[in-house]
């Protein structure tokens, strides 16, 4: 640790012990410091003695990473959720005290989370641990940005409270979370796989067929799920280094929630912020990796020029266009998508920017795109209407939003894919395809198997 700042922590919080209003009963006080490198994934590990609930976001790419440790402040709602949630976080940023003098993406007040797929969708037991939405102002966050790495301490501070009492729980938190990991090695044994309903799910995709030729629609997309059982229970931040390494192109992710975490590692950037300028990613059409260069570029190849993809990528190169539209000036899309390839995985890619127009926020963005046509379908309403009505599947937060914003004006949120729900020695894996009039049920179904490979193989499956 950069002992030096030590100090200042606690000047600052005696200063704001000192200048707390005297109408307020307690203030929430959030202090960065730059701190000497740590790898986040050990940060994340180490956090795991403190016994709070934990949350893990990686850009693998950007070599970009926040991790927060336990909840000093949350944001959830049934109802109005993306309204409620602007209009708490604009609140809480007007009331919190932020000693933060580096400015960087993902530093000062943090908030991280995700939400439902579809608030309309009953639950099941599934994802009985998780709210419909949910956003976190953690009590310690490790932030790494390319070479720098900040620590930040959120706290809540009454004027009875002495800063040197203060600072003693601090550093006994910083001793725990700044050591080394002691945790066992090696993964899980898995012992059972079960596929879920695979018969039905190819019904479902012949009856979506049905609906798209009678009611003129483009896309369903339906997803399913794959169970799996290990010998022991699963240790995410195992989980966490071997996505990191194995999906160098993805957004590794991880909310634990009570006895569940929602983990992934997702190529689909919904939309990320930097003061006013936006970048937004067209996602959609898949191919497998070829076992050669030449097969891979082969592949690549045939994606680019097949109808059904280009026109599934279409739909949402479309799409998001509309919507940023609404609240983007300078909007730039290129005419013609790339290949984006991952390990196991290569998709169609193109890349949307413009500038946010006065007024206008990452919510409304997210609210506007959320579901795009790769999670939902074509057109919204009525692909939605199906899914909730036909699809067996509780997605949760698989498909949904996940991701963070700070009092920086910096953010970002991707779709949930490629994940997986933890419950202690068992998981979920989820994967989805979008169905158009020619889909042919047994391919789409392969189709997903292969999806499922990302999470499968980190958890010693096999696709």
């Amino acid at each position: 640790m950069i002992g030096v700042q030590d100090q200042q922590v606690e000047e600052l919080l005696r200063d704001a012990i000192h200048q707390m209003p005297l109408t307020k009963e307690a203030q929430l006080v959030s202090i960065t410091k730059q701190v000497e490198p740590k790898d986040p994934v050990l940060f994340f590990a180490a956090a795991a003695r403190l016994n709070k609930e934990r949350c893990f976001w990686t850009s693998t790419k950007d070599s970009f990473s926040i991790v927060g440790v336990g909840n000093i402040f949350e944001i959830s709602a049934n109802q109005d959720r993306f309204q409620y949630t602007e209009t708490t976080w604009k609140k809480l940023l007007g009331d919190v005290r932020i000693y933060n003098p580096f400015q960087a993406p993902g530093t000062g007040l943090v908030s991280l989370g995700g939400l439902d797929f579809d608030p309309q969708k009953p639950r099941t037991e599934l994802w009985a641990d998780f709210p419909r939405v949910k956003f976190t102002v953690p009590e310690y966050m490790l932030t790494k940005n390319m070479d720098d790495v900040y620590f930040t301490i959120n706290l809540k501070i009454r004027r009875d409270d002495h800063p040197i009492q203060l600072m003693k729980a601090i550093e006994a938190a910083e001793r725990i979370l700044f050591q080394a990991s002691k945790e066992q090695h090696g993964t899980p044994r898995l012992v059972n796989s079960k596929v879920i309903a695979p018969e039905q799910w190819k019904q479902t995709v012949q009856k979506a067929k049905q609906e798209i030729q009678q009611k003129q629609m483009d896309k369903i997309v339906l997803a399913r799920e794959l169970r799996l059982q290990f010998n022991k229970q699963v240790n995410i931040s195992h989980i966490l280094g071997d996505l990191i390494k194995k999906q160098s192109n993805s957004y590794v992710f991880a909310f634990e929630q009570n006895n569940s975490c929602f983990v992934g590692a997702t190529p689909e950037r919904l939309v990320k912020v930097d003061k006013q300028e936006l970048l937004s990613t067209c996602l959609a059409g898949t191919a497998p990796r070829g076992k050669t260069e030449v097969e891979d570029q082969q592949i690549a190849d045939n994606l680019l020029h097949d109808q059904k993809n280009r026109e599934e990528h279409d739909f949402v190169v479309q799409m998001i266009k509309q919507g940023l539209n609404k609240y983007c000036t300078d909007v730039h899309i290129p005419d013609t998508p790339v290949v984006y390839p991952l390990k196991n995985l290569q998709h169609l890619y193109t890349p949307v920017t413009g500038r946010l127009k006065d007024g206008y926020t990452i919510f409304n963005v997210v609210k506007e795109l959320h579901p795009t046509p790769a999670l939902g379908g074509v057109p919204r309403d009525l692909s939605m209407t199906f899914i909730r009505d036909y699809e067996r599947l509780d997605r949760g937060w698989y498909g949904a939003p996940v991701g963070w914003l700070d009092s920086n004006d910096h953010g970002e949120f991707a779709v949930a894919i490629r994940s997986a729900l933890i419950q202690e020695d068992e998981a979920s894996l989820f994967a989805g395809c979008g169905i158009v009039k020619d889909s042919n049920p047994e391919e789409e179904f392969e189709e997903t198997r292969i999806k499922f490979s990302p999470m499968l193989t980190v958890l010693g499956g096999q696709a």
